[in-house]
């Protein structure tokens, strides 16, 4: 047998001021011999994918690899580069097996459906071959026509914060593998939910959800089950909500269990509407709360980079110094020339700096703050689960019993390490607001006192009503109460 595997994703923005190019990807991860390097979320599948081939001593075919931080829109030259390097590989081996890390709702100049452009055009160069095509996605996904009439499978991670995307590459190759061998006929179906909103799997309702998933998996011909919960702010024809059901030679039954996890889901849909505090409220919060070794943990959620969000947004900070608000650290702000600028003067300065709202009209206002430089550390990295994402060089600054932690690399806050790796000790603080909308959570949960999701504005206000979609149509939830009813 000859596996090839490759990787090409972004999850993209369609409001974001930021565009994806050259090098937005160059700066996180871009490479033809991705299984040398340590793995992040992306690249991890395709570490487990090459542990199994050699395992069952087939060839591999190690294809080129490239994974952008959430922005806006792909630069589209940038994207058919890349998409035509991995197609002239696949051509070139015509192998039994494809499996491809994607996220699943990239989009570029031109492309709405990246994942399923990709695919499509993998099919036409494969010709004749039958080769088996194997993706896996970010549950954050749209899920395409396109993408399933093209791939054989397609497996999403099945928690959210991400830490299963190694868990779930090892069940798409043993479904590839018994594919390729002819133990199997998949079959791919997919039910639209019609609902918009946040799937947070360690919490029920969804924990026990996602529970129910994986206990049906392997039962009665049904070989794999995934919920594409979407990603809310791409303004794409088919984003939303969809389950997606994989069964052994039978159309019928993977349309019906499509469906019936689909529905379980929309009667659950009340539970799933969380009503979060606003900045005032959530800072409210943390003033009245009495420390006691564990910190608050509050979320921005809008300024989320692996959302698209710029991640220099200054509303939480902007409350947080008008009320005088002591002992609470923020980050991760992304703020490359500030950086450079503590670079400059070195640790123990002090300072008048001008701190975050750079990008635009979602980052807030800049704020000016004479502040101390507590530590600087180059090379830094964040764990998300059992992989290792990229930090840069952090800088923790100092306002008065106000903690800031910078990078020059624009990423979300993962684990408690971006602020104790600068020698911060959190359970000293009375609370520690990040930039994140839930991968935080595997880290944070342990140390937090309290988590608290803040409702505030930003690239990714998690209000699902007023996205400002044109080109799906309002009938999801909660836009509308019933949107399968046919007035």
């Amino acid at each position: 047998m000859k596996v090839f595997i490759a990787g090409l994703g972004t999850e993209t923005n369609s409001f974001s001021p930021i565009p994806t190019g050259r090098l937005s990807f160059e700066e996180s991860f871009v490479s033809r011999k991705a299984t040398s390097i340590r793995p992040n979320m992306f690249s991890a599948p395709l570490h487990e994918w090459r542990n199994a081939t050699e395992q069952r001593g087939w060839e591999l075919i190690e294809s080129f690899a490239a994974f952008a931080q959430p922005a806006g829109p792909t630069v589209r030259e940038v994207y058919e580069e890349y998409r035509d390097e991995i197609l002239k590989d696949l051509a070139a081996s015509q192998p039994d097996i494809a499996l491809i890390s994607m996220h699943g709702a990239m989009a570029a100049d031109g492309y709405d459906d990246c994942e399923g452009d990709l695919l499509k055009c993998a099919r036409q160069v494969l010709g004749a071959k039958q080769t088996v095509i194997g993706v896996e996605l970010d549950p954050h996904c749209h899920l395409t026509q396109d993408m399933l009439e093209n791939a054989d499978l397609i497996v999403a991670y099945k928690e959210y914060p991400h830490t299963d995307s190694p868990d779930r590459a090892r069940d798409l190759f043993v479904l590839a593998a018994d594919t390729a061998e002819g133990k199997i006929r998949p079959v791919m179906r997919d039910y639209d939910c019609r609902m918009l909103t946040m799937y947070h799997t360690p919490n029920q309702p969804v924990r026990g959800f996602v529970d129910e998933m994986q206990q049906r998996e392997g039962q009665g011909g049904v070989l794999s089950l995934s919920l594409a919960h979407g990603f809310p702010w791409g303004d794409v024809e088919r984003v939303g909500t969809r389950m997606l059901a994989i069964c052994d030679d039978n159309a019928h039954q993977a349309s019906a269990v499509a469906e019936e996890f689909g529905r379980k889901l929309w009667g659950l849909r009340e539970a799933l509407a969380v009503e979060w505090p606003d900045i005032p409220a959530a800072i409210s919060q943390v003033e009245t709360f009495v420390p006691n070794g564990k910190p608050l943990v509050l979320a921005d959620f809008a300024d989320n980079a692996g959302g698209g969000a710029p991640s220099d947004s200054t509303f939480v900070l902007a409350e947080v110094l008008q009320r005088n608000v002591k002992e609470i650290a923020l980050g991760v702000f992304w703020d490359p020339l500030l950086v450079k600028t503590c670079l400059d003067v070195g640790e123990g300065a002090t300072l008048q700096a001008r701190l975050g709202g750079k990008v635009g009209v979602m980052s807030g206002q800049p704020i000016d703050l004479t502040v101390t430089v507590r530590a600087i550390k180059h090379k830094m990295t964040q764990l998300m689960g059992k992989t290792t994402m990229l930090m840069g060089t952090g800088v923790l600054l100092e306002a008065d019993g106000v903690y800031l932690v910078l990078s020059d690399i624009r990423t979300q806050t993962f684990h408690p390490s971006a602020f104790t790796d600068l020698g911060l000790d959190l359970s000293a603080l009375k609370a520690v607001v990040v930039k994140s909308s839930q991968h935080f959570y595997a880290g944070f949960e342990a140390i937090a006192s309290e988590i608290i999701y803040i409702k505030g504005p930003g690239a990714i206000t998690p209000d699902y009503t007023i996205i400002p979609f044109s080109k799906r149509d309002d009938r999801y939830w909660p836009k509308v109460e019933d949107p399968f009813s046919s007035v």
